[in-house]
């Protein structure tokens, strides 16, 4: 069997760089165990699930080597699209996208997991095999070696009475997990938590978990700035903009300005913070959270239903917001990310910083949160317009920039 020709892949539409590529020697790795488990065990395509397959590498080379119906989960937008392209590009079919759910991992006997970097990701994921697939099942997960941690066997070993780690090969790793274990009643995510009257619901792949993270809070504490600023003008009033420094957030005691309810988007919304409290100060606006994360989206509903502003604030999986109209903002909030993956990289944030500028009507105002050390106002002032500080921490600076 000629050998998948990995090279070939893209990222796109994810970022793209010489540091950056669609595959690595864990995918690779997966893939062998799952030709020989497969041909070991007479397990069919639509007996294999895949979690986590960054941009169709593990799916597309089974898929090559004549497994059909293998069912696929990837959290990131971005790798579902890469996926489909791929395939497209290679003249590939035959598998399901799914959720990580019952109709994923029903009746699955070989589950492949490139390992998540968070752990509590890897055990909702964990729970979600032992709960749904086949009682003969074998989770064969899989990591780069510098980033794998004994606690991932622990967390394996909560559902799995065998784990096994292998010997390390190309600086990549596998654990194999078998027989399942009873799972409790209700499975262990989403989980709740309450800020100061901001309920936040999480599951296992949402950033932060229900935690308020510090850049987020940070830029809730300057909503009331945000609805004092003249959000109808093309020149910011400095003297409206400027926040006390020890002000404190009350999310029901700030009044718009404008009369006209402005369309608010939380970009990159994470469990739907800012959107949660942007909607419950502000009961007239139309806002949308939109994030590339599976689990941030559902996070993000959830967190939404637990506020009471599901009427107010919609919901939508997508990447850098591609499929809202441009110029259909008043204001977008955002607090970048500055990894990729593993990878720190700030492609990310210009990647979104970009669709902020498509995205805003002129005049419309981006309100970011960011780590100082990361300079990011340059950027803004060339992709945007003028941008100003507006608050800074010992950590993080929030700026607001208006559209040209």
């Amino acid at each position: 069997m000629p050998e998948f020709p990995y090279s070939r892949l893209s990222r796109w539409p994810d970022v793209e760089a010489e540091n950056l590529q669609a595959w690595d020697a864990t995918d690779e790795l997966l893939v062998d165990r799952a030709l020989a488990l497969a041909a070991e065990r007479g397990i069919g395509g639509a007996e294999i699930a895949v979690i986590g397959d960054g941009y169709g590498a593990i799916t597309l080379a089974l898929t090559d080597a004549g497994y059909r119906g293998i069912r696929v989960h990837q959290d990131l937008a971005t790798g579902r699209r890469a996926l489909e392209r791929n395939a497209d590009e290679a003249g590939l079919g035959g598998f399901d996208e799914h959720e990580l759910d019952g109709d994923l991992l029903s009746g699955a006997r070989l589950v492949l997991l490139q390992l998540p970097k968070a752990l509590a990701e890897l055990e909702e994921i964990a729970d979600a095999v032992a709960r749904w697939a086949a009682p003969d099942v074998v989770l064969v997960a899989g990591g780069r070696v510098k980033h794998m941690t004994l606690a991932q066997n622990e967390v394996l070993g909560r559902s799995f009475a065998q784990v096994q780690a292998e010997r390390a090969e190309r600086k990549s790793r596998l654990i194999v997990a078998s027989e399942p274990r009873e799972v409790p009643v209700e499975p262990p995510f989403p989980v709740r938590a309450e800020h100061d009257g901001l309920v936040l619901v999480a599951h296992g792949g949402a950033f932060a978990g229900p935690r308020l993270d510090i850049g987020t809070r940070v830029l809730i504490e300057q909503l009331p700035a945000l609805a004092r600023s003249q959000l109808r003008t093309n020149e910011p009033n400095r003297s409206q903009i400027a926040p006390k420094t020890n002000e404190s957030v009350d999310f029901s005691g700030v009044v718009n300005v404008q009369r006209d309810a402005p369309t608010i988007i939380d970009l990159g919304c994470g469990t739907g913070a800012l959107a949660v409290a942007y909607a419950l100060a502000h009961p007239d606006a139309r806002i949308i959270a939109t994030d590339r994360s599976a689990a941030a989206v559902a996070s993000a509903r959830a967190t939404i239903a637990a506020n009471g502003v599901a009427d107010r604030v919609t919901v939508s999986h997508d990447d850098a917001g591609s499929e809202l109209p441009d110029a259909s903002a008043d204001v977008v909030l955002l607090n970048p990310p500055f990894h990729l993956g593993a990878s720190v990289h700030t492609g990310a944030a210009t990647r979104l910083f970009e669709a902020s500028a498509r995205l805003l009507r002129p005049g419309g105002q981006l309100w970011t949160v960011y780590n100082s050390s990361l300079g990011y106002r340059g950027e803004m002032v060339r992709l945007i317009g003028p941008t100003e500080q507006v608050h800074r921490t010992a950590k993080f600076t929030v700026t607001r920039s208006i559209r040209r």
